[in-house]
């Protein structure tokens, strides 16, 4: 593999990612899934945004301090106060990196009012005190497939004088397409002195669905950084999806020559991860990472795929860690064999998380006759434990066609056990009447989403649930055999995470300095 052919993969799951409403992820969260993508062998991981709120700092400060492969990087505005505060979070980091930017397009210049004199002044003067500080220096040009060419060659040959070693381009609303993505990066690369010396990035959003396409069109342009997030997550339509660039340059080697340093069969494992820490559940159809992404109902299809399974597939499910196995385990089954599965489908759990979803296992066991390895995702991944301020202890719902459905109750609500009836308009509308009569609150339900996780009538249902107070967006997400349990845990998950929200955001409390809404690239 030659240099001009290693393409850096540059995840921002953990800063870009998070920006999509509801997606925020505890400190505990974001430290685990920096290690799995430092394992998997991303070369450079934004963990965050530090001057965001002293808990950005110090989740960035502690993904720097442990870890051990990849370069760690923090994002920065376009001022010194930003870039000392990114600077006092990474650089401890084995390999760190400085990311500060401004936006450049004729929208963008008029929100901090400068005129292109002005803002070129402050490009140089921010990338200088950045590489004052931190030998590896990466700026972007927010909007810069919007912002007017000359000006663009302006600004990018001042951030590289200035000492910038990596240039993003970055397609903020994903308005590019693949041809006009590859020619930016290639007409940068050859009239802009001293681009030949620097890396350009790319980094695109799925505004239009291209962001992939329009990704890997910029590395045949010159590019050889991809910007990206696990499952696509992100604000709007999403960011490029890390897996689809990984595995199109593997499956079409021939054709996109380029390689990364990614071991593929850790994708599935990050992205049942980040599904399952962000709330946002992989949609059934989605490249690489979907539940129907090796599925074959077709009966031509089926019929193809026993006599060569080559027939109707590009790549094999183990070459991104799919498990091909199927039922292994069962009522008889012991922690130590859960754990080797769960292991095997990319959970290390903790002893006592474990023990809970052992519990949890042994239970579901009892009521279905086969435990599919999707069932003991879905166990793994729900987040019932975090933040219970508010916990189910028993539910019973009535319903069917005469009168309101009914559903009895029973909370805890910090220690206190807690009894109700309510009626609604359907047992799931009974029960979260309930809960918000138990725990009074202004929050709207933004989303309700119910899928079933294996086959039969016996198979559990994964819920989403999004609520929205205030502008604070919480997502909470659980699986059970009954809908109406899964639906009243998701919807209480998710308002734990509020209760935590409006802690955090009290007087006096770990408040923001800038909203991650006031940054994007």
């Amino acid at each position: 593999m030659t240099d001009k052919n290693r393409v850096l993969i540059f995840d921002t799951t953990l800063r870009d990612g998070e920006q999509s409403p509801g997606a925020t992820m505890s400190h505990g969260e974001k430290l685990e899934i920096a290690s799995m993508l430092d394992e998997m062998g991303v070369d450079i991981i934004e963990a965050g945004f530090p001057i965001a709120s002293e808990g950005d700092f110090r989740a960035v400060k502690e993904i720097a301090e442990r870890s051990k492969q990849a370069t760690i990087c923090g994002l920065a505005r376009a001022n010194p106060k930003d870039i000392d505060r990114c600077w006092e979070a990474v650089r401890h980091a084995r390999s760190p990196r400085i990311h500060t930017f401004i936006g450049t397009s004729p929208l963008h210049r008029a929100i901090p009012n400068l005129d292109k004199d002005q803002m070129a002044e402050r490009i140089h003067d921010t990338v200088t005190h950045a590489r004052n500080l931190c030998d590896n220096v990466q700026w972007s040009p927010m909007d810069a497939t919007r912002t007017e060419w000359d000006y663009l060659k302006r600004v990018v040959e001042i951030a590289i004088k200035a000492g910038a070693t990596t240039i993003n381009i970055p397609d903020t609303v994903g308005y590019t397409a693949p041809v006009e993505s590859a020619d930016l990066i290639r007409r940068l690369i050859a009239e802009v002195p001293g681009a030949d010396e620097i890396v350009f990035a790319t980094h695109c959003h799925n505004d239009l669905g291209m962001a992939t396409a329009n990704s890997l069109a910029a590395v045949e342009g010159g590019a050889r950084q991809i910007e990206c997030t696990i499952n696509g997550l992100g604000e709007r339509a999403g960011n490029t999806a890390l897996e689809e660039v990984v595995m199109a340059m593997r499956v079409r080697h021939d054709i996109i020559p380029y390689d990364t340093g990614i071991d593929t069969t850790k994708i599935m494992a990050l992205s049942r991860k980040v599904a399952t820490v962000s709330g946002f559940a992989v949609q059934f159809n989605k490249a690489i990472v979907g539940k129907n992404a090796f599925a074959h109902e077709s009966g031509i299809h089926q019929d193809g795929m026993l006599k060569n399974a080559e027939t109707f597939e590009i790549m094999r499910p183990a070459d991104v860690g799919l498990s091909e196995t199927s039922l292994v385990m069962g009522k008889h089954s012991g922690r130590a064999a859960l754990r080797s599965k769960l292991k095997e489908l990319g959970f290390e759990l903790a002893e006592n998380q474990l023990n809970d979803v052992f519990v949890r296992f042994k239970d579901l066991a009892d009521r279905k006759k086969e435990v599919y390895d999707e069932d003991l995702i879905a166990l793994a991944g729900q987040n019932d434990g975090a933040d219970e301020h508010v916990k189910l202890t028993s539910l019973r719902v009535v319903c069917g066609t005469a009168g309101p459905a009914e559903a009895e109750m029973g909370l805890t609500i910090d220690g206190e056990d807690k009894s109700l009836t309510t009626t609604g308009d359907g047992p799931v509308d009974a029960a979260f009447n309930a809960v918000k009569e138990a725990v009074p609150h202004g929050a709207r339900l933004q989303l309700y989403q119910v899928h079933a996780v294996t086959e039969g009538t016996d198979a559990q249902a994964t819920v989403s649930v999004r609520l929205e107070e205030d502008g604070r967006i919480a997502t909470g997400m659980s699986s059970d055999t009954d809908t109406v349990v899964a639906s009243v845990k998701a919807y209480i998950n998710a308002l734990n995470r509020l209760i935590v929200r409006r802690e955090k955001t009290a007087p006096g409390a770990d408040v923001k300095e800038v909203s991650y809404k006031d940054v994007g690239e």
